[in-house]
């Protein structure tokens, strides 16, 4: 099959979607919305840069945001109002480009800028859209341009993949045809189970930078990680809040807050908390270090207002973590309150807190969750099936379209 993907190249959900469809052969071209590193194996590899990309920070996008840093909020201000009218120069640059290729399908991995972009070619070629989980709920409604461009991208479509099914009820309100095909599958390809397990895989060995955060924890010490960073739907400030309120009800419980080093808004979070020491900022991780540190932790905490299902979450409890999380409709498609995880107001400290404190407390609601947790990723989102799942879906996208496979 030959496929162009639209995609943030510097993106690990999107390199996490692509790999597996170069390891199976597939001739893949890539159009990146951002400048960065090819993958290997690609039959082809462009940049049409769309909304500012390359502005300011150089992380993937939405792996650091908000939250704290100020110049982030209005970069994304910036892209939601003034990004539309970069689109017409990208769409005449992507419509020259496409012109040289011979493709079965183009895939846009996510709606803003990609799937706007790849809008472009609707008739010329099978497009499939990937909704990612803020698509609808945060940036479809942030500007009118971004509402009317999102329904243009949808109505153009001829498939959508989702990470949730409360993506593919939106889609359909905002403009999907009824009759385009869906699929639900975790965004980033699904989760490596050669990684991300409750168990170390054998002959692994922890990296010298995780060796060295480990070595900062007391053996027997509860730990709650807080992997997401600093993005500007995630209540990192509830986070903060209801750190004190978990002290004093297990006072020598540690945390890990992953993509925090060197931010100022977690750094003046540190003099009010009773024991800073235990409140541990660390640089962004790779998929590796974040396995470790998962499994050294009892409790993973994701207090998020927008959330489709995190790539953090899946690998959080694939690894045995217990979870914390906003109360989405998304996630309610994952997680059971109080069964299989803790569903909360990201707003409410307290609820944050008392949540953390049971999933520390109870050991035998952690068995269970993990339980259920881990017949959840075999079923739903282990890698391997994930690809076959995407690799049929496009099958039957191509001979919807007429084109065959």
């Amino acid at each position: 099959m030959r496929i162009a993907f639209v995609a943030d190249i510097r993106s690990p959900i999107a390199r996490g979607w692509i790999e597996p469809f170069i390891e199976a052969g597939h001739a893949v071209h890539i159009i990146s919305t951002f400048p960065g590193e090819p993958l290997e194996g690609l039959a082809s590899f462009t940049e049409i840069p769309v909304a500012f990309a390359g502005a300011g920070r150089g992380a993937a996008s939405g792996s650091r945001a908000p939250g704290g840093a100020r110049a982030i909020g209005l970069r994304s201000a910036l892209r939601h109002w003034l990004g539309p009218l970069t689109l017409p120069g990208a769409r005449r640059r992507l419509l020259e480009h496409l012109s040289h290729l011979d493709l079965d399908l183009l895939h846009a991995l996510r709606i803003p800028f990609e799937g706007m972009l790849a809008a472009a070619v609707a008739g010329r070629v099978p497009l499939v859209l990937s909704v990612w989980g803020n698509d609808f709920t945060l940036h479809a409604v942030s500007s009118p341009g971004m509402a009317a461009l999102t329904r243009q991208a949808l109505k153009r479509a001829d498939a959508l993949c989702a990470d949730c099914a409360r993506d593919l009820r939106l889609a359909r309100l905002w403009g999907l045809p009824e009759t385009s095909p869906t699929l639900v599958l975790p965004g980033g390809g699904g989760v490596d189970r050669a990684i991300f397990r409750p168990e170390a895989p054998s002959g692994w060995a922890p990296g010298a930078r995780v060796r060295a955060i480990l070595g900062d924890l007391p053996p027997d010490a509860p730990v709650v990680i807080n992997p997401r960073g600093f993005r500007g739907y995630v209540r990192n400030d509830t986070f903060f809040r209801a750190v004190p309120m978990i002290l004093q009800a297990v006072p020598e419980t540690h945390f890990l807050c992953v993509g925090m080093q060197g931010e100022a808004q977690a750094e003046r979070w540190l003099p009010r908390i009773p024991t800073p020491e235990q409140l541990h900022l660390l640089p962004q991780l790779k998929r590796e270090e974040l396995a470790d540190l998962y499994r050294r932790a009892q409790v993973a905490v994701s207090p998020s207002e927008h959330d489709g299902t995190p790539n953090t979450f899946l690998e959080a409890i694939a690894c045995g973590c217990f979870p914390v999380v906003g109360d989405l409709e998304s996630l309610r498609e994952w997680v059971k309150h109080g069964v299989n995880g803790a569903l909360i107001d990201p707003g409410d400290p307290r609820e944050l807190a008392m949540a953390v404190i049971l999933g520390l407390q109870d050991g035998e609601l952690r068995r269970r969750a993990e339980e259920m947790n881990q017949a959840q990723i075999e079923s739903r989102a282990e890698r391997r099936w994930t690809f076959e799942q995407a690799q049929a879906f496009y099958a039957r996208v191509l001979g919807f379209a007429g084109k065959g496979s």
